[in-house]
């Protein structure tokens, strides 16, 4: 499992590439992938190489949003292969992201 992040050029956009898979093992290195920047206004999941995910990954997701900012939060999902968008809209994670 990998987690690599990226900034968009002004700055405002984290984009987080997760390889593999997306479970509690990972916890801290996602944290850290967004909690030491407050300057970002939108974040990009990407999950073009996301294997696998479970209930403590779906946790850390809700975690990101809150430090986002809750409701007002801009993050969205992206790339998710079919096992991994069939998790999420089970759990109903398209009323909670922008999952593209």
């Amino acid at each position: 499992m990998s987690i690599t992040t990226s900034k968009s050029a002004d700055g405002s956009v984290l984009t987080i590439r997760i390889q593999g898979r997306f479970d509690f093992s990972s916890h801290q290195e996602f944290r850290d992938s967004y909690e030491n920047d407050e300057s970002i206004k939108e974040y990009l999941i990407d999950m073009r190489e996301t294997t696998y995910l479970d209930s403590s990954a779906l946790g850390m997701l809700l975690l990101l949003r809150d430090f986002a900012g809750g409701d007002h939060a801009n993050v969205s999902i992206t790339n998710c292969n079919s096992d991994v968008k069939k998790i999420l809209t089970i759990s109903n994670f398209e009323q909670l992201f922008a999952i593209k």
